[in-house]
């Protein structure tokens, strides 16, 4: 039996990776795995608040994040265990990015980091977030480690169908950014490439759906106003979206852009490619793992010429788009029921 964790999760209302990757794995999981959560310093139930009573074979596998200080007695647990432990590993952004990430996170990472070398798997959510985890406990010193195998994420964000025959967009032609507003996702350098095209007198519309950080975003959204005013209905912000909101955006888009500053996968990439659309995205190692196998553009990272010129290709050359939409149906794509089944064979 797997105890699958959904603490955080279980309740969350926003649309983040996390929570994402947390529901869509478990419903691949299906009766295999048993919701948990962490609660009164002890492994229960999600369903009816029971203590978890593990057998030696069942298996612990989080894809949370957690620290001591928001679960007391975790560290007790792992060392005094009755079961085996895994855990998803999103990446190390927190420690690399710390003035443009959420303060809670910056604090919790360096702890949780280490404390996951007490568990006996650990899943990485790309490789270059495995090597990541793998070099930060070499700096530790760590003499014992887990092993740490990449996976493949799900592309299928919502469990839609996969679009396999090429799609004429609508026109005028609109380019779609998923994701939180925030420094790292990198709005910013995407509103100044509009703009600039704007200028030009190039038509066509930039949809942005994505909450705002609250503690880094605002600067970002008062500058998306502040285009709003000048620009008009070819601006749009949708703050709140849910998956079928978002698969109607992605249905109407030319293209998705994603000029992110770092990444622990890079979702919205895969998942655009499901729905058949092109991405252009930031030359970002992470990214090119999954970019390079086609129906992408990748773009130097903090490039605003760069990428105006990359959105004017998407935007202008019907060849272009051609042969990266014909890629993107094209090209094999995993899903989550592929990655519940490696995690799952691992975990036997």
């Amino acid at each position: 039996m797997i105890y699958f964790d959904v603490t955080q999760t279980g309740a969350a209302a926003a649309r983040s990776g996390l929570t994402r990757v947390n529901r869509r794995l478990l419903a691949e999981f299906g009766p295999a795995a048993v919701p948990a959560v962490w609660r009164d310093g002890t492994l229960r139930r999600a369903d009816n608040a029971a203590p978890v009573v593990p057998g030696a074979a069942d298996w612990f596998l989080t894809a949370e994040l957690f620290s001591e200080a928001e679960r007391p007695g975790f560290a007790a647990f792992l060392a005094a265990r009755r079961l085996r432990c895994a855990a998803l590993f999103h990446d190390a952004i927190p420690l690399k990015h710390p003035h443009i990430t959420w303060p809670k996170s910056v604090a919790r990472h360096p702890a949780y980091l280490k404390q996951l070398a007490a568990f006996d798997r650990i899943f990485a959510v790309s490789a270059a977030s495995r090597d990541e985890l793998l070099g930060y406990w070499r700096w530790l010193g760590l003499a014992t480690v887990p092993p740490v195998a990449a996976v493949a994420l799900g592309a299928d964000a919502a469990g839609t169908p996969r679009i396999t025959v090429p799609v004429t967009p609508p026109a005028p032609p609109q380019l779609l950014c998923l994701g939180i507003v925030e420094p790292r996702k990198n709005q910013a350098l995407l509103l100044a490439a509009c703009a600039a095209l704007w200028r030009e007198g190039r038509a066509f519309e930039l949809h942005v759906v994505g909450r705002m950080n609250p503690h880094f975003g605002r600067p970002i959204v008062a500058a998306l106003e502040k285009l709003r005013a000048e620009v008009g209905p070819r601006l749009v912000w949708h703050a709140a979206a849910d998956d079928a909101a978002v698969a109607a955006r992605l249905a109407a888009a030319r293209a998705t852009v994603f000029p992110t500053l770092a990444e622990g996968c890079g979702l919205p990439l895969l998942e655009s490619l499901w729905h058949g659309v092109p991405c252009v995205c930031s030359d970002l190692p992470v990214l090119r793992e999954n970019a390079d196998a086609g129906g992408c553009l990748a773009v130097p990272v903090g490039d605003v010429a760069a990428w105006t010129a990359a959105l004017r290709r998407i935007l202008a050359d019907d060849t272009l788009h051609r042969d990266l939409a014909a890629a993107a149906v094209a090209r094999p794509l995993p899903t989550w029921a592929d990655t519940a089944a490696q995690i799952r064979s691992a975990l036997r």
